[in-house]
């Protein structure tokens, strides 16, 4: 044991990340409908969300995700299906105009972003998602602003994980390297200490080699229990570690399904990764 709780296995639903007791077998959701919640009650979830931009048209129709303790739950789709959209809806970002989102049993829907942020969310934005001007520590430092209590053990769990910014703590953030600048955007929400963490897509702009670190990385916090809701491109990627993936379509659940279920379905693979 390491004592570090970000690298110790603590235990996933699975121990090959891929939860064969997830959501069962692969639902397809005719004409692009709801999706059925088949988890009962799960630790965060947006359900049934319509919504769109200030009075714009609706992005989202319908759309639910969800995801439990422990788990990895990746979103997937095409280009314009609405995948960030769902990420910034669970968030806050935009007002829904149907449906409710859950998190810890607590209705948070009428919640600002920031409050959001106070009772437990981590949300790591695709761009700007760091103060570029700004040493590393500073920006795990202002990772903190929530908290009233010592931090340092915290930014050590941080500099464990990631062992590359300690390395550089010194230096200014917008120094680094594009995978060096996704770790410390990580690290500042870890800062927090979240109950589930949101991160979309945090493998963009990066090198493969970089991208599967940061997936390994990724795994390691969600063996601690923290959930971890994902937007990803790099889809076929993402659903390898996935206890749980949504598949979006024009801002609809297209099919819903364990990681392993959604790869291995030949629907899946024609429509959304490359056959």
């Amino acid at each position: 044991m390491s004592g570090n709780p970000w690298q110790d296995d603590l235990g996933n639903r699975d121990r090959s990340i891929t939860n064969p007791h997830g959501m069962g077998s692969v639902m397809r959701a005719a004409g692009g409908g709801k999706a059925t919640d088949a988890q009962g009650n799960p630790f965060l979830i947006g359900k049934e969300m319509s919504g769109g931009y200030g009075r714009g048209a609706d992005i989202l129709h319908g759309c639910t995700i969800a995801v439990e303790r422990g788990e990895i739950a990746v979103i997937v789709g095409p280009n314009g299906a609405g995948k960030s959209t769902a990420m910034k809806a669970v968030f806050g970002m935009l007002d829904l105009r149907e449906g409710h989102v859950v998190l810890d049993g607590e209705d948070i829907t009428k919640l600002s972003p920031q409050d959001r942020v106070v009772k437990g969310m981590g949300f790591v934005p695709q761009t700007h998602n760091i103060f570029t001007t700004m040493t590393v520590e500073e920006n795990l430092e202002m990772g903190a602003f929530v908290r009233r209590d010592d931090f340092r053990d915290t930014m050590e769990q941080v500099y464990d994980l990631f062992p590359i910014l300690r390395d550089k703590r010194r230096q200014a953030a917008g120094e680094l390297s594009g995978g060096q600048r996704q770790q410390v955007a990580v690290g500042r929400a870890l800062m927090t200490k979240p109950k589930v963490l949101m991160l979309d897509e945090p493998t963009a702009g990066v090198s493969p080699i970089v991208m599967d670190e940061l997936f390994d990385r990724i795994i390691e916090v969600a063996r601690t229990g923290i959930p971890i809701l994902m937007v990803e491109q790099n889809a076929r990627q993402a659903l390898a570690i996935a206890d749980k993936g949504y598949v979006l379509v024009q801002g609809a659940n297209a099919f819903t399904g364990t990681g392993k279920e959604l790869l291995n379905d030949p629907e899946v693979r024609k429509s959304f990764l490359g056959g």
